[in-house]
């Protein structure tokens, strides 16, 4: 399935096109007829090919396409569509979070506070080790999304709540795409703005300093 998922994202099975026979398929991979039907299957819960039985599968159009699924996802990151997709997954953080973060000025408890104030703390820690070891960097990616997954908490919304699970794996994926060691810092102090603004209990600051933050170059990336 993820030859077939490089094969489209490549262009080499165009939407449109039909993908080859069962039988030719099973040839290729010197697999069994069995294991080419699951693949496909899989490929249509993806979104990514229409079967039609008796006519076989077609590949579909890149928007029906799950791209919060794990393996489109990461074929997608892997292909020159990787910062375009990526640059819209930011996008839609910022509609989902830009609102949660006013939210969370207005409902955030002790415990909320808390949980942020963590993030940041492990964030700090990880920009001021990631300047002699660049394997921080991963540590630091971390503790951003535990930081943006508090202030989605701390909205206590539910529906955003939800929403924001396919997004916040997608961004996990995508961390390597997402700065480096010069933004760490100026990072930081973006959510230092946001950590200020929830806990003064500041609607608009709050939502004024997550709309900065996810829209700053290093962010866009």
């Amino acid at each position: 399935m993820r030859e077939l998922l490089i094969d489209i994202i490549a262009g080499d099975l165009a939407p449109g096109q039909m993908l080859p026979r069962e039988m030719d398929l099973a040839e290729r991979f010197r697999v069994s007829r069995g294991v080419v039907r699951e693949s496909v299957r899989g490929l249509e819960e993806r979104g990514v090919v229409r079967v039609r039985h008796g006519r076989g599968a077609t590949v579909t159009e890149p928007p029906d396409w799950n791209v919060f699924d794990p393996e489109v996802l990461e074929a997608l990151i892997g292909s020159p569509q990787g910062q375009a997709l990526a640059a819209e997954t930011v996008e839609c953080q910022r509609l989902l979070e830009v609102e949660a973060a006013g939210l969370a000025a207005q409902r955030a408890r002790p415990g909320d506070l808390a949980a942020l104030r963590g993030a940041l703390e492990r964030m700090i820690d990880a920009a001021g080790k990631a300047a002699r070891n660049s394997a921080a960097i991963g540590r630091f990616n971390d503790a951003d999304l535990e930081f943006h997954g508090a202030v989605v908490r701390a909205a206590r919304n539910r529906a955003i709540g939800r929403m924001s699970q396919p997004l916040h794996r997608a961004l996990r994926v995508m961390a390597p795409l997402r700065g480096d060691v010069a933004d760490l810092q100026r990072t930081v102090g973006e959510h230092h703005r946001i950590l200020a603004a929830v806990a003064a209990g500041n609607a608009a600051a709050a939502r004024e300093a997550m709309a900065a933050h996810l829209s700053t170059p290093h962010q866009r990336a």
